[in-house]
């Protein structure tokens, strides 16, 4: 059948995923009547759910499908989205309340009510789900009790003037497991999840108007595998509860008294309640025809029944802080059971009357469009369904972010970041990490080296590349990774500001260059020494006389050594530009001498001099030729070469730098100064860029 309705945006399509059932309504809000334009009810055709929970995600997403179907046949309409409730043998229920002050008087708005609930709610969910705990639950709803305008009870704050507003409220929690089934059950059937609420919830906004929350009243959801129930008191929703006893125990008693088939035992369930003074005929297992009459069923089921209704008074007066309520209103299919209300009643110790069936009564305000159904209390869960939708469309929205669900407060310019706040993730995993820093001392004062910086969180929205600032609708899945810490602070003595690459030196009148010394912890280190945490650096601009030999492989153990004129030892120290001179001790002998020889003699001597110079001009010197730059350069003069001689015959400015540091390599590796060399070598020589 084919129903003329409204442009598909105006259509609601809520879903009520039962144990034993699923029933689909599609309608739309008119002048405060919600009108129901399709209805499907299909049974599952094996046990997919129990209690409540889904067992057989797909089985029970080929049943959705069926519905869906049928309703979109129905309204000659693709659907897409849906409204959906949760509940379950675990629904856990926490009182919760949250204060939020202001600086000044201000006008409380919609959007200062919602992060007030959202602080109760966060509460809430920070003491159940328990670090400690592996079961992780899921807010399917809150519900709040009272509000508090500067510390006194008020039914709305929206409009007044408050330096401090507060709220109690209720949120009721599932295992994420729960919730995640069902999504991937609609999801499966090719819908999206539109809104998620509570069943019992969702009832009770159809079955319990406001104008009757002024009252104590309990509503009761008896379903296939669990019986909801949710109780008002001063205008306000005051509990929610479950028991884990409803309408499939009633069916398990059935086929095992008569021998038939669970969907056997359920139809005589069913017309066992439609006509309590009529008989039902069915075939048992045997293939045999059997006639009861519906008082036998009665009588078989009494007991299943009387602990059911005891099970469920006993719930409602704990949820009513030790008292009974003073009437109960029951829906759904499982309460329509012949004695159940009568017994709740007696539990409750209430006159009998004040416990009823609810269906059509509460459906008042619903107009059925749909021939094919009449008003019944299995409808009353799916239109609360649907009507939620409408508390909820312009207020919240639901996305998906790191496969957590969340819902959030639309202020019609929701972006990444605000999911990202919303789920708790931290801030400083947004944004790029420097690696850790270096710190340390050069000459007494602090130095501080910053890490490198590491790449940025990565954001993806429905999978394609987006950022923090990138806006978010209604079912979007969003994926944060979160971002990199870079590589440590890293540093050489080379490339401190404090390091100069060379320390000028006369010696024997001819211009010494040599590097610069470096002490780290007392140490004497090279240029290329990584600097670590904590060093104790410090800058050195002298030489002592034997490090200034050592490093030019002089053997000075024959020499008498003067420095700025004045005889040295080799402790002392040699400064910048300070003249260095040697003088052979035996030449000073002969010196010496020489001043006092007659005048005849003194040829004698000079000759003999020169005959030592030439013999120690041909002791062991050899030339050496080595790669510098590609160039080939030749050494001369001396019996061993270290690196630093080839500033004596290659022309390279040490005293006006053009780069940073002096890059010196030998044979393709970094190399002290005081390096060897030998015939052949490769040396690199530049100035590394500032």
């Amino acid at each position: 059948m084919k129903t003329n309705v409204r442009e598909n945006n105006d259509l609601v399509f809520g879903l009520d995923i039962g144990t034993r059932s699923i029933v689909g309504v599609v309608g739309y809000m008119e002048r405060n009547r919600f009108c129901v334009a399709a209805m499907s009810v299909k049974q599952h055709e094996t046990r997919a759910m129990i209690d409540g929970q889904i067992h057989d995600i797909y089985k029970v997403g080929d049943t959705i499908r069926k519905v869906k179907n049928e309703l979109e046949k129905q309204l000659d309409t693709q659907l897409s989205d849906v409204c959906i409730a949760a509940a379950g043998r675990v629904l856990r229920t926490i009182q919760s309340d949250a204060v939020m002050s202001f600086d000044e008087d201000t006008r409380v708005t919609s959007e200062h009510i919602y992060s007030l609930n959202l602080l109760a709610v966060e509460k809430a969910h920070s003491e159940i789900n328990n670090p400690g705990s592996k079961e992780r639950f899921y807010c399917v709803g809150n519900t709040p009790v009272t509000y508090k305008l500067n510390g006194y009870d008020i039914s709305n704050l929206e409009g007044h003037k408050a330096m401090d507003i507060g709220v109690e409220l209720i949120a009721t929690f599932l295992p994420e497991e729960v919730v995640d089934s069902l999504y991937e059950a609609v999801e499966y059937a090719g819908l999206n999840v539109a809104s998620l609420t509570l069943e019992p919830i969702a009832a009770m906004n159809i079955a319990i108007p406001e104008q009757y929350r002024l009252l104590n009243i309990g509503l009761v959801d008896v379903g296939a595998g669990t019986s909801d129930i949710c109780l008002t008191k001063d205008g306000s929703v005051i509990a929610y509860g479950m028991i884990p006893v409803a309408g499939d125990e009633i069916t398990e008693i059935i086929a095992k008294n008569y021998l038939v088939d669970f969907n056997t035992a359920e139809q005589i369930k069913v017309d066992a309640s439609a006509a309590p003074e009529g008989e039902i005929t069915f075939k048992d297992i045997m293939g045999l025809e059997m006639t009861v009459k519906s008082s036998d069923v009665a009588d078989v089921t009494q007991e299943i029944i009387e602990n059911m209704a005891k099970a469920t008074a006993d719930k409602i007066i704990e949820l009513n802080g030790g008292r009974p309520v003073n009437a109960v209103f029951v829906v759904g299919g499982g309460g329509k059971m012949t004695g159940y209300t009568q017994a709740v009643a007696k539990n409750l110790g209430i006159v009998k009357e004040r416990v009823a069936v609810r269906g059509e009564e509460v459906l008042t305000s619903v107009d059925f469009m749909v021939d094919t159904y009449k008003k019944d209390s299995l409808f009353v869960t799916p239109v609360g369904i649907c009507t939620n939708y409408y508390a909820q469309k312009n207020s919240f929205v639901f996305v998906n972010i790191n496969n957590e669900r969340i819902k959030m407060y639309d202020n019609n310019h929701l972006t990444v970041v605000d999911a990202v706040m919303q789920i708790g993730f931290p801030n400083e995993k947004l944004f790029p990490r420097r690696g850790p820093e270096l710190n340390f001392t050069v000459n007494g004062k602090t130095r501080l080296v910053r890490g490198v910086a590491g790449e940025g969180a990565v954001v993806k929205v429905n999978g394609r590349p987006a950022n923090l600032n990138s806006p978010i609708e209604q079912n979007d899945v969003i994926e944060v990774t979160e971002s990199t810490v870079g590589p440590k602070a890293s540093i050489t003595i080379g490339h401190l500001d404090e390091f100069k690459s060379t320390i000028s030196f006369n010696v024997d009148d001819k211009n010494i260059q040599c590097p610069k010394f470096a002490y780290v912890n007392g140490e004497l280190k090279s240029e290329f020494y990584e600097i670590n945490s904590g060093d104790v650096v410090s800058m050195e601009n002298y030489y002592t006389v034997e490090q200034l030999f050592t490093f030019l492989d002089y053997n000075i153990s024959d020499l008498d050594i003067y420095v700025n004129n004045e005889i040295a030892d080799m402790n002392t120290k040699v400064y910048e530009n300070f003249t260095v001179r040697t003088s052979n001790k035996n030449y000073e002998t002969l010196e010496t001498v020489q001043s006092e020889v007659p005048e005849e003699i003194e040829e004698s001597l000079t000759s003999v001099e020169n005959v030592q110079s030439v013999s120690l001009e041909s002791q062991g010197v050899r030339d050496m030729v080595v790669l510098i730059n590609k160039e080939p350069v030749r050494l001369r003069g001396k019996q061993k070469y270290i690196l630093v001689d080839i500033f004596d015959f290659y022309p390279f400015d040490l005293s006006k730098p053009q780069g940073r540091s002096v890059v010196l390599r030998c044979n393709g590796e970094n190399c002290e100064y005081t390096a060897p060399l030998k015939d052949g070598d490769v040396i690199d020589l530049y100035w590394e860029e500032f």
